[in-house]
């Protein structure tokens, strides 16, 4: 019996994690990497973030540590959000978890539009999207705003992710 259970276990393991990490393949381009934006809201106030990202637990999630300004002043920078990205096989979909220094946690569906990654959350009473549209393997065109039918009804921010080199 305990023969038949290791070979049960060889076998169809890497068969079980091969499909979850090919469910989070959308982040490939991202992982092991750096990415760094700068841009302004709608309402004028400054944006930035550098966002690294990578596998974690047998490359199941993924984990996305964000820097960003600490403070509602918007004068230090410093670990502003850990995100986790994770397939779910009940609902067939890729959920996130993004908590922020500030005591939030924002949650929501991801979803790929070719391949463009788009996060999609509830916020007060609206649902806004965030899209990372792909440009080239070192560059994403960044939105965040009201998403509709593959149409951008608004925009709050709209900016780029560079990635950054390893100096």
């Amino acid at each position: 019996m305990k023969r038949i259970v290791v070979i049960f276990l060889i076998v169809f393991m890497p068969i079980v994690t091969m499909g979850q990490s090919a469910e989070l393949s959308i982040f490939e381009n991202l992982i092991d990497k750096t990415w760094k934006a700068d841009g302004n809201w709608g309402d004028g106030s400054k944006f930035i973030q550098e966002i690294t990202f990578k596998y974690d637990l047998e490359k199941t999630i993924i984990i996305a540590d964000s820097k960003g300004f600490i403070d509602k002043e918007q004068t230090q920078i410093g670990d502003r959000n850990m995100g986790i990205r994770k397939f779910d096989a009940a609902s067939k979909t890729i959920k996130f978890w993004e908590f922020d220094v500030f005591g939030g946690v924002t949650e929501g569906t991801v979803l790929a539009e070719g391949k463009n990654i788009i996060y999609q959350y509830q916020y007060g009473t609206s649902v806004v999207t965030d899209m990372w549209e792909y440009v080239n393997d070192n560059t994403y065109n960044f939105k965040v705003g009201t998403y509709e039918k593959g149409v951008w009804k608004q925009v709050y921010l709209s900016t780029q992710f560079i990635r950054q080199t390893k100096e």
